[in-house]
């Protein structure tokens, strides 16, 4: 069934987004922060280079695991608070990389890191939860870019702090940056009630975690043990068992971590396969392009350009993602999230296209690094309008960490794919393999390909019903999409022991299941509006500080006819 929850359950003020946006793109500078010194990480940590990969992959693999539990963690206590815990865990991370070269103090830190991950779908859940309709759809496009927006602003500022200063100085001001967020949080994000019912499946949250591990270890240490070992081999074959033993068991539990069901839905389904499609397009640019511009002109196709400079040429990447959430709320409010996507899709494989003959000048770089900016920002900034437009509002942080994880996992196979491409096409001088141009092409080739299967699933994705577009074209039109909706539910009053209207009371739908179908708060009047997903029978509860709760069962034919139910508090159960 498809629901969307048009009335936000609290007033928010104005800097809720820009401080949200600020939090994910905190998250975004941690992940990208030891790029520019990554080939310098055997020395700077005494060890090899391939255990100085796991400081890389243990960050993976944590914000992996860590992405869906946080998010069904906020649904069902609290989003806020989950956001500010997983902002707490990045700073005590980064304080202990800040002050260690020992290799695995280094990775414990950079595992602890990866736990911010979770900030991004926590912070998307808390914008539907909070803001009304003619501002969601331009919010979340601004949060879902923000893993771009940080990490291309982080390359040129991480460079320069590199190029200038201890390397570890990188790590205190990611700390710094978390402090900010989370005093800025605390102080202007109120917490949603939005809550899901249910306990938290901490077995679900072990088997995913397992699979995950098992799943994603080999993708990224497959270049180093070789793809057709047997621990690579093993390792894969053991994490199809594990998800498969774990998706049987989420389907027998009554409220899974992550309801397979409602991510089977078709609309779930193709958009989360296509995050990962966009998220192998995304990471390949990144990949690519530094290396191009710091390669010595010597080789006859570097460009010869410093660190610093390198990364001030890929800045405008996530500058353009930035810029592109405002385009993308009026492009969505026209059309729909669905063609946003799609066109985001077509601008990223027109940017790679001419990518292949822009690899000959500095500024040619800086145009693909704005085409392929504005392309996946478009296809960033659709996802979660997507995402939230078929599943309930008490499953907005789970689904949309999972979405998170999914381009998580896109990001991850780019990586290795990549990165084993432009191994095996490198040529060796002194002793030292250099990527060729060849190896380049071929992965920009790659890109292009993932995105046409991207493309080709979003044509699939059904067109979204009215009621259930995440519409951001004026207030007018928000006001009367929601009075419509309402004459396809429940409404009425919550009225106290003496008849006496009782406002900003918490009034919950609860379907058949036993899951939150919609929420909202009672006016000054004591009236509520309450639209349903579908017909059939449902408990309608509300309560209100100093008053006892109250619920009520009661039945709808899913048609235009509204049902008129007034919830006194305290009463006895009535039926409709």
């Amino acid at each position: 069934m498809t629901h969307t929850n048009d009335q936000p359950t609290r007033s928010a003020s104005g800097t809720v987004v820009p401080v949200l946006a600020f939090a994910g793109i905190t998250v975004a500078v941690m992940q990208t922060l030891l790029v520019p010194v990554i080939k310098d990480l055997p020395q700077l940590l005494a060890t090899s280079p391939s255990n100085a990969t796991w400081v890389l992959t243990s960050t993976l693999l944590s914000g992996a695991v860590a992405t869906p539990i946080m998010g069904r963690l906020g649904d069902l206590y609290g989003k806020r608070r989950m956001l500010i815990a997983s902002l707490a865990v990045m700073v005590v991370g980064a304080l202990i990389s800040a002050v260690t070269s020992q290799l695995l103090m280094m990775i414990v830190g950079r595992t602890l890191q990866g736990f911010a991950m979770g900030a991004i779908p926590l912070g998307i859940g808390l914008m539907r939860d909070m803001l009304p309709r003619e501002r969601l759809g331009s919010a979340m496009a601004l949060m879902s870019s923000s893993i771009g927006v940080g990490g291309g602003l982080a390359l040129p500022a991480a460079a320069l702090v590199a190029q200038h200063a201890n390397w570890h100085a990188l790590f205190y001001g990611a700390a710094a940056l978390g402090v900010i967020a989370i005093a800025l949080t605390l102080l202007t994000v109120p917490e949603s009630p939005m809550r899901a019912p249910g306990s938290f499946d901490l077995p679900g949250a072990l088997g995913l975690s397992a699979g995950l591990v098992l799943l994603l270890l080999p993708v990224t240490k497959g270049s180093d043990w070789g793809w057709s070992s047997g621990t690579t081999l093993g390792l894969f074959g053991a994490a199809v068992a594990v998800l498969l033993l774990w998706g049987l068991l989420e389907l027998r539990v009554k409220a899974p971590l992550v309801d397979l069901r409602t991510t089977a839905r078709r609309e779930v389904l193709l958009t989360n396969l296509a995050s990962i499609m966009v998220g192998v397009s995304f990471y390949v640019v990144s990949l690519v392009l530094p290396q191009l511009l710091q390669l010595p002109r010597s080789t006859g196709y570097g460009l010869g350009q410093s660190m610093v400079a390198a990364g001030l040429l890929v800045a405008p990447l996530g500058l353009t993602m930035m810029f592109t959430a405002p385009v993308y709320a009026r492009l969505s409010a026209k059309y729909g999230p669905k063609v946003t996507l799609i066109l985001g899709m077509l601008i990223i494989a027109i940017g790679y296209g001419a990518g292949l003959g822009l690899m000959s000048a500095p500024w040619q770089s800086l145009v693909i690094a704005v085409i392929l900016g504005a392309g996946i920002g478009l296809a960033y900034s659709s996802l979660p309008a997507l995402i939230v437009g078929a599943v309930p509002a008490s499953e907005t942080g789970a689904a949309n960490g999972l979405n998170t994880l999914m381009r998580s996992i896109g990001t991850s196979v780019s990586s290795a794919v990549i990165g084993m491409v432009l191994a095996n096409t490198a040529h060796t001088v002194g002793g030292t393999a250099i990527p060729t141009m060849h190896g380049f092409r071929v992965s920009f080739l790659i890109a292009t390909a993932a995105v046409a299967v991207g493309l080709a699933l979003a044509l699939f994705l059904p067109k979204p019903h009215r009621a259930s577009q995440l519409r951001a074209s004026s207030e007018e039109e928000a006001n009367l999409d929601r009075a419509e909706r309402a004459l396809r539910g429940f409404h009425g009053r919550v009225l106290d022991a003496d008849g006496a209207p009782v406002a900003r009371a918490k009034v919950t739908l609860i379907d058949r299941r036993g899951r939150q179908a919609g929420a909202t708060l009672s006016a000054e009047d004591g009236s509520y509006a309450l639209a349903v997903p579908a017909g059939g029978a449902y408990v309608v509860a509300a309560r209100a500080t100093g008053h006892g709760p109250h619920a009520s069962s009661a039945s709808h034919a899913g048609d235009e006819r509204p049902v008129t139910l007034d919830l006194p508090l305290p009463g006895k159960t009535i039926t409709a």
